[in-house]
């Protein structure tokens, strides 16, 4: 069941709407998919460095909150999605797993967040094999379902699982209360506010992306469970970080959201 609100709606649709009113401003040669981001769970788990560095792409740096660097995994639902402007047959609505990290890159205007994503499961591999083939973007199809439970007009839970290694992975959210504004100079506020994206290129070059949203509103998390072939999907290096408690955890509600066209950066 997907959730079509509670108290808080009011106010999220008419922050959505101003997103949109400013999306239909980006030069529309620019926009390469617009969807909607939903029920984003997000476990976030502190990682040393040297676990990362090979993975940095060229250009970028590893981007810190408080002093730590930082991984997350985020299950949360794809949907409405179209390429171009062009809805795909059967390729709108999926769920999307990713293990990603935090970067950032100093351009002209400043200091430019962004994240760089280690693995991406989607459900169909003609999904992952045009993010493959179009940015070198680590996507890999697997067999996906998602249950998201809404009692009362309130978000309950959500639960994204994935079949690997011939069994069933996932990860498990439950929340409390109702969404709320991210808190200034918070760790949610660093996670969720990266708004570009960095992928490395089999050259060796870098193809840097801006991703465009409002700013979500966050769940409260009661209870969060990573059931995960962590050695197999993501390699031993991340067992220890994946293994133990969380730095964090919650649930945002997402949005509408705009991904421009990809640019390989000069050096």
């Amino acid at each position: 069941m997907i959730e079509m609100g509670d108290d808080t709606m009011d106010e999220a649709v008419k922050v959505e709407n101003a997103f949109c009113r400013s999306e239909s401003k980006i030069n529309e040669s620019k926009v390469f998919l617009t969807a909607e981001w939903k029920h984003l769970a997000m476990l976030n788990y502190e990682v040393e460095p040297s676990a990362l560095a090979p993975f940095v792409p060229a250009g970028t740096e590893l981007d810190s909150w408080d002093g730590k660097i930082f991984v997350s995994v985020v299950g949360f639902l794809f949907l409405r999605t179209r390429i171009f402007g062009i809805p795909i047959p059967f390729h709108r609505n999926f769920e999307e797993v990713n293990l990603r990290f935090y970067v950032r890159r100093k351009s002209e205007e400043g200091w430019r967040r962004g994240v760089v994503f280690l693995k991406e499961i989607v459900p169909r591999s003609a999904i992952a094999l045009a993010a493959r083939k179009l940015y070198n973007e680590p996507y890999v199809a697997m067999p996906m379902a998602h249950r998201v439970e809404v009692q009362a007009g309130s978000l309950k839970s959500a639960e994204y699982s994935w079949q690997y290694g011939g069994r069933q992975n996932s990860l498990k959210m439950t929340v409390r209360g109702h969404a709320q504004p991210i808190c200034e100079g918070s760790e949610a506020e660093f996670i969720t506010e990266h708004f570009w994206g960095y992928s490395a290129q089999r050259d060796g070059s870098t193809i840097e992306y801006r991703v465009d949203h409002p700013r979500w509103r966050i769940y409260d998390v009661s209870d969060a469970e990573l059931n995960c072939d962590v050695a197999g999907l993501y390699g031993e290096r991340f067992c220890e970080s994946l293994g133990r408690r969380p730095s964090s955890a919650f649930l945002a509600a997402g949005s509408a959201i705009t991904v421009c066209r990809g640019k390989r950066l000069t050096r």
